[in-house]
């Protein structure tokens, strides 16, 4: 069963499963639910320290395969994208562990998500925006001294007139739901599993 299998971080066993699972004729779009119902399980059991945060790389990593596979079958229309993302470490720190981690979820949540990496410059930020368009920006953060960075790209979107088509979403180790609303970001998320929750509330928001 593809769940079970995400849910048990089989990276290995995922894309035979799914490619018997089309070839019986099975939806891509079905399959896609699976991933996400999947990941919801993952990050329930993480939320409830069921799961580490090794376990729940093996998921997202499994889930990560599947949606590779899947994505060539899938139309943009089929894959019910709930949004558009930009996300990445500020500069000044290379941790992305947990952003990847966050990028994962996303994803698997059906949302677009365009990964920035770490160590990741303003103008980067600004650029792809410009670019793309996205609802939500997510700016991560895992020491102290990158914090101000966040604040500066948010006012750097403000003078690029960008600051009202996006919602600034923060999160790492260095950083607090306090933090956030100091800053000006419209959110802040401690995990994966909130981080999904708060994008989806921004989004109805939005609409």
């Amino acid at each position: 069963m593809i769940k079970r299998a995400i849910i048990d971080g089989e990276i290995d066993k995922i894309e035979g499963m799914i490619k018997k699972s089309l070839k019986r004729g099975t939806e891509p779009n079905d399959i896609l639910r699976d991933l996400i119902a999947a990941m919801d399980v993952v990050g329930e059991k993480f939320e409830k320290k069921e799961y580490y945060v090794p376990e729940v790389l093996l998921s997202a990593h499994a889930m990560q395969r599947g949606l590779d596979l899947l994505r060539p079958l899938l139309s943009i229309e089929k894959a019910e994208v709930r949004g558009k993302i930009i996300i990445g470490t500020v500069e000044g720190d290379i941790h992305d562990i947990g952003k990847n981690l966050v990028a994962m979820f996303l994803e698997g949540a059906g949302f677009q998500v365009h990964n920035l990496g770490r160590d990741v410059p303003t103008s980067v930020f600004v650029e792809k925006a410009q670019e793309i368009e996205p609802d939500i920006v997510g700016l991560s953060a895992m020491i102290s001294t990158s914090m101000e960075t966040m604040q500066e790209i948010i006012e750097d979107f403000k003078q690029k007139k960008l600051r009202e088509r996006v919602a600034f979403v923060i999160g790492g180790a260095a950083v607090t739901e306090d933090f956030a609303k100091e800053i000006g970001a419209d959110g802040y998320a401690e995990d994966p599993k909130k981080a999904v929750r708060l994008c989806e509330k921004l989004m109805r928001e939005r609409r």
